[in-house]
């Protein structure tokens, strides 16, 4: 909601525009145009600060007066009672006159000097002059009559000027067709949707008393909850059943809420479930700031873990341990949808026999789209409905990889390991096989990034890995990138050990890419195959050992035997000191290795400039010798000179 206002007042000459504006503010009577007002937050009810022009309406302000007019945030185009002629220019000249300038803001219409009208007009006739202008122009809020001289309802005035900015009516309602527009009405619904936390169609008492609270701090007396209903089930059909408050309840307390002119109630709802005055989430609102340090990864924390078992509990209506489709379209019912929709989650995660993913699946998939992009996350714990409004806490960041390094302890749950290899080496499968899919015979290769997510239990704790392929497309991309690489935990090269050629292209790889600061693992596959001869300098096992790294994990997909590689991966990055191409001392990053040469070609260069000029102090004619000095390189500078 916008901290400031800014109220304008136009209208023909004499009608009182100025002394309304003193009227309000030092009880006076003037009869010129009065400076800009400002009004502190402080001292008006929305706690806003307002800006009060006054305009002229002669020729020489005509340039002034267009100028205030695009900047107003609402106008109020002030007639006089006692001159027709002003009443009838509103809608032939001023209301005309701002769609020519192209403004569209808030319009209130503004009766002065009622105490010059002669008996009683009935609101009746006042309706009936004002409703076909408002049908005509749908900028115009509303009409207030006030006398500046009395003074008698001045406040009114700028409390409906600063009422139709806030809280707007146009978003909200259909003046003509006397309806909720299609936009509330969505909004409304996927409140009402999020606040039935137990998904029986109804807003029982705990329900609304809980949903009282979030939006206005306060519970409902068990009184005004009986007034409620008894007014909705009188004219609302079906608005009130098993004594809740049905969706179609709802939205008729919220229309009754708008005609009455109470739109700052429904417009308090909107803003706290996050909605903009285009009744659109906001960006604030779906990303809150969550800054995250260099070198760390972001996983779900306990509540987030907690969030989504709950949410996949309450969305599972038959109990049987798996969202199906209908179950998964109505959990993603209250957002966009289903954020993976390019990928099936039987491609990528844990489902059960009729691809309905599981809740080891569930949470997985949230586990790796936490790592790899969190944003997704913390927009979706909004349009689920994470109860808590620090919705960040159901996030965490990780102990950075450099600190993990140091203390010899991994504390993160969550693992990225990139999988590199020739195409048709079997990497894919390899993939499927963690999902535990079936082996498939027919050739696919892969056209762009393929992730896959499960779990690996190591020493009783769950521990998360994230297996990514990139296809030929992609794979350079990522491993040139100290960026990309320094994110990956663990380095699986995979090679196909009946295919000849197939070693060569990913030691190719680690001699093309600076990789060994990572933790790096080898695996063959196709172990059910006659093993080939690589056409290498050494084979498999000899290269590995020169590295200090443990032989290939041999493993035949087709026939199921994995040996157990995943546990295997798993543990290199729990504890990857022990997997480092050519010792733990290499286990440093790009940046980090570029850092440390900077440091010892500096400190190396000033110590060879500090012995040149030591040198070339000994062997100066009369150059001093320092008593006592009897190090080796003395004696032999000394020698150097007397030689």
């Amino acid at each position: 909601m916008r901290r400031d206002v800014r109220i304008l007042l136009v209208g023909d000459d004499g009608v009182g525009k100025s002394t309304i504006i003193t009227s309000l503010i030092k009880e006076a009577f003037v009869q010129r145009v009065v400076p800009e007002v400002t009004i502190p937050p402080e001292v008006t009810p929305e706690n806003v600060t307002t800006y009060i022009v006054d305009s002229g309406a002669g020729p020489q302000d005509r340039q002034h007066l267009e100028s205030e007019i695009r900047k107003a945030h609402v106008i109020c185009v002030v007639y006089a009672i006692d001159n027709p002629n002003s009443f009838d220019r509103i809608p032939t000249f001023w209301l005309p006159h701002f769609r020519q300038l192209g403004v569209n803001v808030p319009v209130i219409l503004v009766g002065n000097k009622i105490d010059l009208r002669g008996g009683e007009v009935a609101n009746e006739a006042l309706e009936d002059e004002i409703i076909p202008i408002m049908n005509e122009f749908k900028a115009v809020e509303t009409c207030v009559e006030c006398s500046a001289k009395m003074p008698l309802n001045v406040s009114e005035v700028f409390y409906f000027a600063q009422k139709a900015v806030l809280h707007p009516t146009a978003p909200l309602y259909d003046s003509r067709e006397h309806v909720l527009k299609p936009a509330c009405v969505s909004a409304l619904k996927r409140i009402f949707k999020l606040c039935d936390t137990n998904k029986d169609g109804v807003l029982d008492a705990t329900e609304l008393n809980e949903f009282q609270r979030k939006c206005f701090d306060a519970p409902l007396q068990l009184q005004e909850l009986e007034g409620i209903k008894d007014m909705v089930r009188e004219h609302a059909e079906g608005g009130v059943r098993e004594d809740g408050l049905t969706e179609a309840g709802f939205l008729y307390l919220h229309t009754i809420f708008i005609q009455r002119g109470r739109l700052e109630t429904t417009w308090t709802v909107l803003r706290k479930f996050g909605y903009g005055e285009d009744l659109r989430l906001t960006e604030s609102f779906l990303l809150p700031k969550f800054d995250v340090p260099h070198d760390c990864s972001v996983e779900l924390s306990p509540k987030g873990y907690q969030f989504f078992t709950d949410i996949f509990e309450t969305f599972d209506k038959d109990q049987d341990g798996a969202l199906k489709t209908v179950e998964l379209d109505e959990l993603f019912s209250t957002s966009p949808g289903n954020p993976w929709a390019s990928q099936k989650f039987s491609d990528t995660t844990l489902v059960d026999d009729t691809g309905a993913v599981t809740l080891q699946g569930w949470l997985a998939q949230w586990s790796m789209t936490t790592l790899l992009d969190h944003k997704t996350t913390l927009a979706y714990l909004a349009y689920l409905g994470y109860p808590d409004e620090q919705r960040t806490s159901a996030l965490l960041t990780t102990r950075p990889r450099k600190v993990d390094r140091r203390k010899g302890k991994v504390t993160r749950n969550v693992f990225l390991c990139y999988v590199c290899g020739a195409a048709g080496s079997g990497k894919t499968s390899l993939l499927r096989a963690f999902t535990r899919k079936p082996f498939r015979e027919v050739y696919e290769p892969t056209s762009k990034m393929f992730s896959v997510v499960n779990a690996v239990d190591i020493d009783g704790s769950e521990k998360y890995l994230v297996l990514q392929e990139f296809g030929s497309k992609y794979e350079a991309e990522t491993l040139r990138s100290p960026k990309k690489t320094d994110l990956a935990d663990l380095i699986i090269y995979v090679h196909d050990s009946s295919d000849t050629n197939s070693f060569s292209y990913i030691s190719n790889l680690r001699q093309q890419y600076n990789l060994d600061h990572i933790p790096t693992l080898f695996v063959a596959t196709k172990s059910d195959l006659d093993l080939a001869q690589q056409r290498h300098e050494v084979q498999p096992d000899v290269y590995c050992r020169r590295l200090g790294l443990q032989v290939p994990v041999a493993v035949s997909i087709k026939t199921g035997q994995t040996a157990d590689v995943f546990h295997v991966m798993c543990s290199i990055a729990v504890n990857p000191h022990a997997a480092i191409p050519g010792g733990p001392d290499r286990a440093l990053t790009a940046s980090e290795r570029l850092r440390m040469y900077v440091t010892m070609t500096a400190l190396f260069g000033g110590i060879s400039a500090g012995l040149v000029m030591v040198y070339r102090s000994f062997l100066r004619p009369g150059g001093p010798i320092l008593p006592g000095w009897t190090s080796p390189w003395a004696t032999w500078l000394l020698g150097r000179r007397e030689g």
